[in-house]
């Protein structure tokens, strides 16, 4: 499974590339402004630059030329940009164009398994399900990310599947079980998968240990 991260925040960015772990970044207008970029596309340009994978940066667009004259200019600032494009008819339409034109794409807003076999058909690269805006109606929304990937193991779709509004280290868990390809989280979801508190105390523990040993070789120095 790939990492990505939620954020248009380079700081953030690039304290999450350097642990090594780091496959690629998702960014949204609301991120986007969360962040401060004075220029969106020298914004963009810098994200990739600072992470190894794919960059997904959003159309704003809402009708297919809008969007079709967004999605060049946003693929052109990068080889890693992957345009995010929102899962409307137009959407669908822009998605099958940019597809034959060799520009990759990210259908983002995916909240159905049927949605997500249109996003396919079209040739989207990846489909970012949103787990955590399903749960906040009292939806499951790790059976979304279940459905989707058995239908496209039964048909062979390349397209990847991208578990998005993932709010907590158990959303990362679940839908690694379930075989996403990519789970794309907050930077303090990311930290949090390495924090347990036997390892603390573990750690704790040992490096007490090695103090006391060390005294019990050298005394003088207690």
């Amino acid at each position: 499974m790939k990492f990505f991260l939620d954020s248009a925040d380079l700081n953030e960015i690039r304290q999450a590339a350097s642990l090594g772990i780091l496959d690629g970044v998702t960014t949204n207008p609301s991120l986007i402004r969360k962040a401060g970029a004075q220029d969106f596309h020298e914004h963009i340009r810098q994200i990739c630059e600072s992470v190894p994978g794919d960059v997904s940066a959003e159309v704003t667009a809402v009708d297919y030329e809008g969007m079709l004259r967004e999605a060049r200019t946003l693929a052109a600032i990068h080889e890693r940009v992957v345009v995010k494009i929102p899962l409307i008819p137009d959407g669908i339409r822009a998605i099958k164009t940019l597809s034959a034109e060799g520009i990759r794409t990210n259908c983002t807003l995916c909240f159905s398994a049927t949605q997500a076999l249109v996003a396919a058909k079209a040739g989207a690269t990846y489909i970012s399900p949103f787990l955590g805006r399903l749960d906040d109606i009292s939806s499951e929304g790790t059976r979304l990310i279940s459905q989707i990937v058995q239908i496209y193991r039964n048909y062979h779709f390349q397209t990847r599947v991208l578990a998005a509004s993932l709010r907590h280290p158990m959303h990362v868990l679940e839908v690694a079980l379930l075989g996403a390809d990519v789970a794309t989280m907050p930077f303090s979801v990311m930290t949090q998968l390495l924090k347990h508190p036997l390892t603390d105390i573990g750690l704790d523990r040992f490096l007490k240990d090695w103090e006391a040993y060390l005294q019990s070789r050298n005394p003088q120095k207690a």
